[in-house]
């Protein structure tokens, strides 16, 4: 073991080999991992190996799909065997609700490309898995590419292939401490100390103790989960081929064959946490004792499915640890405010997740970006406030209780809720607010009658009116909208312009006006839709998605210059949105200045009443619009007195769901839907914001975009023939039976009463009159390409 390297990987599993092995593969092979005892000896030696393509998630299901693509590779490559099973897999609907979900998700999955499914009735079902029963199942998803792996054997061949490329391993070596230098890391072991560059958690059980050695507080927790493998099965055993993997949502297990026996595990309701400040460092192959009282009845159901292993004994038990995050998925990149601190951590589905962490977090070291879409694992998607002790118990335990538990578009979980309220909340909660959550904060979704509750459903909520009242005040009279859930970060110092106009591809706005701003990765792609205001004074002001706030913080700092200071203002500022065509009438009678020469993209400060605040005239509805900027302490006055003053006009409180209608109307896209880290300027119309005259990060590329053949697919509106539902988000787009694209985000237009969707689509399919069809809820609905903005085309309203 040399006493330097470029980078250290700490944990042996198969995690931390994958992302050795593809750092070695990707060309860095001055790269060590470092095990405190031997491979796979944390969770990944009981882990129950299964592997399947299909996830909720398309981001997840597309990493997944990269693993199983990997396996025979690292197999091949590494000359050890990895006990690769491909016996095809079964997901299992037994309620209408979840059929009518799996048959959405089927149309999901084509459009990202997982081509090798197909649709079963209950009878074909059974005769691809002759062992279950078929009672109460209503249909089922069958996937080619579903199995099972040899566990141990996979990290094996993981960590040999990484050898092989020059990459090193040593077990048996356990990290003591972390110590951050000028230059990178020291890494204190029990054999030595060694200088690194980059130091990659890739810890599993024990990622809580290694992110504190560097002073980060990792929000993950193990908990335990239970499997248990049969004696022989005589129905098995006859069989002339293997039983798939099935997966029985209902019943709360997941099945593959073992041998000649099966394996049966359980995600139980009555989860148990473990060890949540990490598992002790002499912790290694043990297990734990089963508790059959707290699977019972997921036992029982189990039993139930598969009536053939009621005759037959237990030949092993396993209760073991595994690594959950507060929503399930893995906690992967670099750790902000930790420079040279990479996260790989909380990879509950390793085997079957694990290549494409570690791909996505090589090309991420040594590229500066991966190849996909990280956001849905990136670490920076949570905050300091999931350090909390208690957020992680009641979020881990949510997911893992739900992992198997259907939950709706328009369903709000309560665990870690509610955490951070505006000023205002409660005021507004008695005014009949309903809320849902961004980040760590509560965000009105829509305000209702006393003792309404919205019903789950897949398909147009029975608050379907409610939001349609709100959307026709918004269109006809005048709104208010507490737009706390903004990000506002403050830019200062003597050289915040030039540093704005390099991270900014836009021309940056004079004083006293805003302007739309997309700010690029290096690569060209998108990094951010946000709205950069010039006050004026010498500060600066950037506007976005709320949840974005420590992954654009990151991006700031890793390109930040002297001179320049970035302040986050999410616990300072909050605020309210009048808009509507009386938005000018409520304003002005509060506003000490003339509010009528604040004009469209405008911005000021003005005394709005008692409260000194920061005024921009926009609105994200397409109405004419004043966001109302002010310091937390004033958020209650400022809500009552636009309240008091609107009282004449009919003014209403409104929620972020008729914020969203009336957005679609306008084809206004937002980010995580129509604007990824996936898509580009010109797929998305975002170029036409960039200010090609200038150099900003990311303009070769850019460029190279618009000066080469274009885009293979561009953004364009649609209006869908629905009825009962609206597309969402990942449905496929048809042209005769070609599929020539996909929705990225729909929803229903309650003021132009149409159903709508934004989708990418290929160029030749793009233009207004196109005919072409959508699947919504897995029904294939006729669909039309429409000219931006269904809703005021010449933006005349919002310009007023």
């Amino acid at each position: 073991m040399n006493s330097q390297y470029r980078v250290v990987v700490i944990g042996g599993g198969v995690v931390g080999a994958s992302v050795l092995y593809h750092l070695a593969k990707f060309g860095w092979t001055d790269v060590v991992m470092l095990e405190r005892r031997r491979l796979a000896s944390g969770s990944s030696w009981h882990a129950a190996g299964g592997i399947h393509a299909l996830n909720a998630d398309p981001n997840m299901a597309s990493l997944q799909a990269y693993t199983i693509d990997l396996l025979s590779e690292i197999e091949k490559e590494s000359g050890q065997n990895i006990g690769l099973h491909m016996t095809g897999g079964l997901t299992l609907a037994g309620t209408p609700e979840r059929w009518e979900w799996l048959q959405a998700n089927y149309r999901i999955f084509q459009s990202i490309g997982i081509d090798d499914c197909e649709l079963l009735s209950p009878e074909e079902a059974q005769r691809r898995c002759p062992i279950m029963s078929t009672d109460g199942v209503l249909g089922a998803m069958w996937a080619d590419r579903e199995g099972y792996i040899d566990t141990t054997g996979t990290v094996q061949a993981y960590a040999t292939a990484a050898k092989k490329r020059g990459a090193e391993y040593y077990e048996e070596t356990k990290v003591e401490e972390l110590i951050q230098t000028d230059d990178g890391w020291q890494v204190i072991t029990d054999k030595g100390t060694i200088t690194c560059e980059h130091v990659v958690n890739a810890a599993g059980l024990w990622a809580k103790q290694v992110g504190r050695m560097a002073g980060v507080e990792l929000p993950v927790s193990p908990l335990k989960h239970h499997y248990l493998i049969t004696d022989t099965v005589p129905e098995v055993a006859e069989a002339e081929f293997e039983m798939p993997m099935t997966v029985d949502l209902e019943g709360f297990t997941y099945m593959r064959q073992d041998q000649k026996g099966v394996l049966v595990g359980i995600y139980e309701v009555d989860h148990e946490h473990w060890a949540m400040d990490g598992a002790p460092w002499n912790y290694g192959e043990e297990l734990f004792q089963e508790q059959l009282d707290r699977i019972e009845n997921e036992l029982t159901l189990g039993f139930e499915r598969y009536p053939s292993i009621q005759n037959v004994g237990i030949k092993t038990w396993v209760n073991g640890a595994f690594t959950f995050a507060p929503d399930g998925n893995p906690l992967v990149g670099p750790v902000p405010g930790k420079r040279g601190y990479w996260s790989a951590c909380a990879v509950m589905a390793g085997f079957l997740q694990g290549g494409g962490v570690g791909k996505t977090l090589a090309e991420w070291m040594i590229h500066g970006e991966p190849e996909a879409d990280a956001w849905p694992m990136d670490v920076a998607r949570f905050g300091d406030f999931a350090q909390n002790k208690r957020y992680i118990r009641e979020t881990t335990g949510q997911f893992y209780s739900r992992r198997f538990v259907m939950t709706y578009p328009n369903e709000q979980l309560p665990a870690g809720r509610p955490l951070k309220m505006a000023p205002a909340h409660d005021a507004m909660t008695d005014a009949g607010c309903k809320w849902g959550v961004s980040w760590d904060l509560e965000v009105p979704l829509y305000f209702a009658p006393k003792g309404f509750e919205e019903t789950p459903t897949l398909k147009r909520s029975n608050a379907h009116d409610i939001v349609a009242d709100e959307c026709k005040v918004i269109r006809e009279g005048v709104g208010l909208m507490d737009i706390s859930g903004f990000s506002r970060f403050e830019v200062s110092g003597p050289n915040a312009e030039v540093w704005l106009d390099k991270v900014m591809a836009s021309k940056l706005p004079a004083p006293g006006r805003a302007k739309l701003a997309p700010m690029l990765g290096e690569n060209g792609r998108l990094k951010g839709d946000l709205t950069v205001l010039n006050w004026g004074d010498g500060t600066w002001w950037i506007m976005g998605s709320y949840y974005l706030r420590a992954w654009h913080m990151r991006w700031f700092d890793d390109h930040m210059i002297d001179g320049v200071n970035v302040q986050d203002l999410g616990e300072e500022y909050c605020g309210f949105a009048v808009v509507g065509p009386k938005s000018q009438a409520v304003v002005e009678k509060l506003a000490e200045q003339d509010i009528s020469g604040l004009k469209f993209m405008g911005c000021r400060d003005f005394d709005i009443g008692l409260v000194r605040a920061r005024v921009a005239r926009m609105s994200v509805t397409g109405e004419k619009g004043y966001e109302i900027n002010c310091r937390y302490g004033d958020h209650i006055k400022l809500r009552r007195m636009l309240l008091e003053a609107g009282a004449d006009e009919g003014i209403r409180e409104c929620g972020f769901n008729a914020m969203l209608s009336t957005r679609l109307e306008k084809s206004f896209g937002i980010w995580s839907a129509e604007f990824t880290q996936l898509y580009t300027p010109g797929m998305t119309g975002m170029d036409r914001w960039i200010d090609w005259d200038k150099n900003f990060v990311g303009k070769e590329a850019a460029v190279a975009e618009r000066d080469g053949n274009g885009p293979a697919q561009i953004q364009v509106t649609l209006e869908v023939d629905a009825d009962d539902a609206d597309a969402s988000g990942y449905e496929p787009v048809w042209a005769g039976g070609e599929r020539v694209g996909f929705v990225t985000s729909g929803g229903y237009g309650h003021y132009t009463g149409k159903s709508l969707a934004m989708a990418l689509v290929n160029r030749d399919k793009a233009a207004p009159g196109t005919e072409l069809s959508v699947h919504v809820v897995g029904v294939e609905m006729p669909a039309r390409v429409v000219a931006p903005s269904p809703y005021d085309p010449q933006g005349k309203a919002m310009r007023g």
